[in-house]
């Protein structure tokens, strides 16, 4: 699944092609692909046309693009494969594609490509976050991710130290700090030498700030050279990969060597048919005394 930096060169990439841009035509090509819409694929489409898209914003792995003159945005979440595509406006759409978007300028359209269907898009009313960003209704439990002003990395550690669970897990909460998945958890943890299954309420203050500045900072280089693509289910808006794949110290390397002390890295289960990859050496697990 896309995780916060392919998300995020998704958006950028979005916001270069359909900013100040009028919707003239949409089409709902697979009604699945509509999440919580109330009403049927007809009003969604006659509903968006008309608006100009006014930006296009993003809060961990949920994308919307708000609309001028409405208290509106068309939301999105790309799921597994979800793909937002720029498209020649007369090239035919993919068997894939589940929504399209054409613009007034007769330049390219908007296609949302979901080969597995677990990506959706949906017209939701914008509202007031607990951190008093305006967000989609779907969005509003998420916490701000590590990249926003909003985020409170003081108010983050206190709330990952009180819980019971393991540190990996408290990573993947959306509602504790958005954006990161099982790639970049990995590599967070390896960075900071910590094992995924320490308990969060056993590790120190200074350890769980490490280990967030770490998802931060391995995020960041994940970004810069436009996420990580294993396979061509990951593209950003001009079908390209990106290729952080090659920089990755800990996701994936079962039976290669560590980069810090060359021990061989090994696989361990997780849950939910998810696994973390690790160095046994670099990232002890500890049970502390009680």
């Amino acid at each position: 699944m896309p995780e916060l930096p392919e998300v995020e060169v998704v958006r950028k990439g979005l916001a270069q092609h359909v900013k100040n841009r009028k919707v003239e035509k949409v089409k709902v090509r697979n009604n699945r692909a509509l999440r919580n819409f109330e009403f049927s694929t007809k009003t969604f489409e006659r509903t968006v046309c008309g608006f100009t898209i006014n930006s296009v914003e993003r809060r961990g792995k949920f994308l919307w693009m708000t609309l001028k003159n409405s208290s509106q945005a068309i939301s999105a979440h790309l799921g597994m494969s979800g793909q937002m595509l720029m498209v020649k406006k007369d090239e035919k759409p993919s068997t894939h594609a589940r929504v399209t978007f054409d613009f007034a300028d007769n330049k390219r359209s908007l296609h949302f490509v979901d080969q597995r269907t677990f990506g959706w898009i949906n017209l939701e009313e914008l509202v007031a976050a607990p951190d008093k960003r305006l967000v989609p209704q779907s969005v509003i439990h998420i916490s701000p991710d590590l990249f926003e002003e909003t985020f409170d990395l003081d108010k983050t550690i206190a709330n990952i130290k009180r819980r019971k669970t393991i540190i990996k897990q408290a990573l993947l909460n959306q509602e504790i700090v958005a954006g990161v998945g099982n790639i970049y958890a990995d590599e967070a943890l390896w960075m900071a030498k910590t094992h995924w299954a320490n308990v969060c309420e056993d590790l120190s203050e200074k350890k769980i700030k490490e280990i967030l500045l770490s998802a931060k900072e391995v995020m960041a280089k994940a970004l810069a050279k436009g996420g990580t693509s294993f396979d061509d289910l990951y593209i950003d808006v001009n079908g390209e990969s990106g290729y952080f794949e090659n920089d990755l110290k800990a996701y994936g390397r079962e039976g290669e060597r560590c980069y810090r002390c060359d021990l061989e890295m090994v696989r361990e289960a997780f849950s939910n048919n998810r696994s973390s990859t690790i160095c046994p050496s670099c990232q002890p697990r500890f049970s502390p005394h009680r």
